[in-house]
């Protein structure tokens, strides 16, 4: 299957943003553990969220571009078939 430029951005993207997860969350969890435990994991779970935020945009992304791909190809049959019929 070809992959087109846009993909391949939308790849690195994601996983940009999963990288995003595990460092923000890491970090506060670091910062925040003096602080106390339940500080500590509450901040490192509102940190991954933002990173999860992009996660889950990008994966929106692919599949609206997959969804175009397959309706192309899916009228591209259909004019076939009505071409012979």
């Amino acid at each position: 299957m070809k992959r087109s430029c846009y993909n391949i951005l939308i790849d690195f993207l994601q996983g940009s943003s999963w990288a995003l997860v595990i460092i923000v969350s890491a970090l506060l969890f670091i910062k925040m553990y003096p602080y106390g435990l339940f500080l500590a994991v509450f901040s490192s779970f509102f940190g991954a969220c933002l990173g999860l935020f992009f996660v889950i945009f990008f994966e929106i992304a692919k599949l609206q571009m997959k969804k175009i791909t397959l309706l192309e190809e899916q009228i591209k049959l259909l004019k076939e078939i009505k071409e012979k019929l």
